[in-house]
């Protein structure tokens, strides 16, 4: 079986992988023949090595492969190696996972769109948006005002990861009572970001000690590594907005409007842009990606992979 997620929600498609990769682990040996390829790290011999590596329990396997769709050399060698070879992954289930951008005109997307089982997975808005929030406190136990969901969207947009996290805290704070506007409005405040956004500052200027030092505060006080991933990757996001948008000479207001971000987080955004070049932002940025799936298919745990990426960005 081959089966290709991709799309631009991460959470969804993350989630989608996460279940296929935990039921593999929960029928299969406890996941002995599950083999992870990223191919931002890894090359086409690490893939063959793995898909011809006979399982010590003549098992079915599951192979993930990642990144592999916006690198149109690598694609057409494993392209090529699928035509070839498909007596050899018959048996096994091969997972394509993609969250970059990739040409829809790669010939191995061609290819699994006609032989996989596809799922795409949009941004979220309007209608599907509001949905998704309201079974995600209903999934908790909770109940939400439409004018609460409705500012909910409005903060958050379609960042579902972010979106889940500040679900948990309003269901837990209103112990399954009905969440009301008032209620995002005092809740969600600018603690959160302001103390991310020190930790980022830390970053910024190379501070890595005195990074590692907040990253392990937020920790002891209960914060989930998961959650703060999260913060700091859509606040460097923000970051890589600002510099954008910057660099083409806009006015503040200009840029206010064009980021949809509200002004405390725009202007503190703005204030780092200045402190890393684009480039930087974006090799900072994919790094906090890769960083992301490591964690969230098992790779290292999440405390070891926010330590990791703090002390290497």
């Amino acid at each position: 079986m081959t089966i290709l997620l991709y799309g631009q929600d991460g959470f969804r498609s993350r989630l989608k992988l996460k279940e296929i990769i935990d039921q593999y682990r929960k029928v299969r040996h406890r996941g002995l023949n599950l083999f992870l390829i990223d191919f931002k790290e890894d090359h086409f011999s690490d893939f063959r090595e793995k898909i011809e590596t006979v399982s010590i329990f003549a098992d079915k396997r599951l192979i993930v492969l990642s990144n592999l769709l916006n690198n149109q050399n690598l694609s057409q060698e494993i392209l090529h190696y699928l035509k070839s070879n498909g007596q050899k992954y018959k048996n096994d289930i091969l997972v394509f996972f993609e969250d970059d951008k990739f040409s829809a005109g790669n010939p191995l997307f061609v290819f699994l769109k006609k032989t996989a089982n596809i799922q795409e997975f949009k941004l979220l808005s309007g209608k599907p948006l509001f949905s998704w929030i309201e079974k995600e406190v209903g999934i908790l136990g909770g109940k939400i005002d439409p004018l609460a969901l409705k500012r909910l969207a409005e903060i958050f947009s379609n960042d579902l990861w972010f979106l889940a996290n500040e679900i948990k805290k309003l269901v837990a704070f209103k112990n399954r009572k009905k969440i009301e506007i008032q209620d995002i409005e005092s809740l969600i405040g600018f603690e959160a970001e302001a103390n991310i956004f020190k930790t980022i500052d830390a970053i910024a200027s190379l501070n890595r000690k005195l990074a590692l030092k907040l990253l392990n505060h937020h920790l002891e006080s209960g914060d989930s590594p998961i959650y703060l991933l999260t913060m700091i990757n859509y606040q460097f996001r923000n970051i890589l907005i600002i510099k954008d948008l910057s660099q083409k000479n806009m006015s503040w207001p200009m840029i206010l409007k064009e980021s949809n971000l509200n002004g405390f987080v725009a202007q503190k955004c703005y204030s780092l842009a200045n402190r890393f070049s684009f480039s930087r932002l974006k090799v900072i940025y994919s790094e906090l990606l890769v960083a992301d799936l490591k964690i969230k298919t098992g790779k290292v745990s999440p405390r070891q992979g926010l330590e990791l990426l703090v002390s290497q960005i």
